[in-house]
């Protein structure tokens, strides 16, 4: 059956009988370190948004930790820690020329420049969290954004101004351009799939679906995927007509990915499952099971076969959609770099740091400063590496007295003002093993 669909601004609110769209309003969590296995880890809270550079080889995830990271999918590092927002990281994008984008519960949309740790700008104009953003197809100049204002703006990059293309009746969720920029898509807690043409937006068509919406994503035919909080996807033409529906999971899906050739889809859900789905059958391929924790963000890398993950858990993972296998990440450099301490209990703690730490000057640049002789050396004091101020001013020299405190407490507590993803280890057991690691590894 057809959704109805009507042109204007003023509906009425849908009913909120089915589904539960899921809050984005998460104070940071703290994890436990642990075993990376085949995962990303450098995030102290669930991964909230992820995307995928037109080339494959980085990546850029936002968490509830208020920070977000570059990620070099090469190498299977953390290239830098970006941090200005001061609330969830909800939403980011790649621009065509480098540039980062995020957007977070602060009302605030940051763009940065490949090699910077600070925002060349800092877009303002929204008065609730920004749920999501997306970037036309140029890549360059024009973003389009998602908030819980429940407005949908449009913002000229070139000169940081943006104009309200509409609004939806309760919390904007998603959105995204069609595939020939024609028209920007939003959808929303109102049940509602809203397109925006370009040329008229004052004249938006209307869709209503069945359950409040949590994303969007436009395919390169210009069908358009929602995600419902009652676990299906809907699909709708650009002219805002139903094409019919997959029931994809028993949980409200959370996210959504188009593979850059339009056949697959990805649907991330509450309850810790990712189901791949054929768009030509509507057929769910297979189910990717991880942790039991929420999968709150999906992308594909462009060969379409790899799915990147970001969970609850902090992890964000790679999957080989074909086979259904998690996928380990690239080695950071030739061989295992704990290779030779496989018998220490610290070093598996320590697998968790390994994405943004080295334990040898030879290793290379990362998101955080080499631990090579990091015992007796003062914080902030590391030639080459660009501390945040406020380190600069810390009396700390590392101990393992100091360092057992750090994450006995969080950097957030211990080192105010650090660029460092918040993390905690509550065992004292792998708090000491993994300082007994440091200890004979960065000599």
């Amino acid at each position: 059956m057809r959704g109805r669909c009507r042109r204007g601004n003023n509906l009425t609110t849908v009913g909120r009988a089915r589904g539960l769209v899921v809050s984005a309003i998460w104070s940071a969590l703290l994890i436990q370190l642990g075993p990376a296995a085949a995962e990303l880890r450098g995030h102290g809270g669930p991964v909230r948004s992820l995307a995928v550079s037109s080339d494959g080889a980085r990546a850029l995830s936002g968490s509830f930790d208020t920070s977000a990271i570059l990620w070099d999918l090469r190498r299977g590092v953390a290239e830098r820690v970006l941090r200005l927002h001061d609330a969830a990281v909800n939403a980011a994008v790649f621009l065509a020329d480098g540039r980062a984008v995020t957007a977070g519960a602060d009302a605030r949309i940051a763009v940065w420049a490949p090699e910077s740790v600070t925002p060349d700008a800092v877009l303002t104009g929204h008065q609730g969290p920004v749920a999501g953003l997306a970037v036309s197809s140029g890549g360059a100049a024009v973003l389009a954004s998602a908030s819980w204002d429940r407005t949908v703006r449009l913002w000229d990059l070139t000169q940081g101004a943006s104009t309200i293309l509409g609004t939806h009746s309760q919390n904007v969720n998603g959105v995204a351009f069609l595939a020939d920029d024609t028209a920007v898509v939003s959808a929303g807690y109102d049940a509602t799939v809203r397109f925006w043409p370009l040329s008229q937006p004052a004249n938006p068509i209307v869709a209503e679906l069945p359950p409040p919406l949590n994303a969007v994503a436009p395919a390169p035919d210009g069908e358009v995927a929602a995600a419902g909080a009652d676990g299906q996807v809907y699909y709708l033409s650009p002219q805002g007509e139903r094409l019919g529906g997959t029931e994809a999971l028993p949980a409200p899906i959370v996210a959504l990915a188009v593979s850059r050739d339009g056949a697959r889809l990805a649907a991330a859900g509450m309850n810790g499952a990712v189901a791949v789905i054929d768009r030509k059958t509507r057929g769910v391929l297979r189910i990717l099971a991880g942790p039991s924790t929420p999968v709150w963000s999906v992308a594909f890398l462009p060969d379409g076969r790899t799915l990147v993950t970001g969970s609850g858990d902090g992890a964000i993972r790679r999957w080989d959609v074909e086979t259904g296998t998690l996928l380990e990440p690239p080695d950071s450099s030739p061989g295992d770099p704990l290779a030779a301490f496989a018998d220490e209990p610290g070093a598996q703690v320590f697998r968790a740091c390994v994405a943004c730490h080295t334990l040898a000057p030879d290793q290379g640049r990362r998101a955080g400063p080499s631990l090579h002789g990091i015992l007796g050396r003062r914080i902030a004091s590391l030639s080459g590496y660009d501390y945040s101020e406020a380190l600069r001013h810390l009396d700390i020299v590392w101990t393992p007295e100091t360092l057992g405190k750090l994450f006995e407490i969080g950097p957030a507590r211990y080192t105010p003002g650090t660029k460092m993803p918040e993390q905690r280890i509550s065992s004292r057991e792998d708090r000491d093993a993994l300082i007994e690691f440091l200890e004979k590894a960065t000599r």
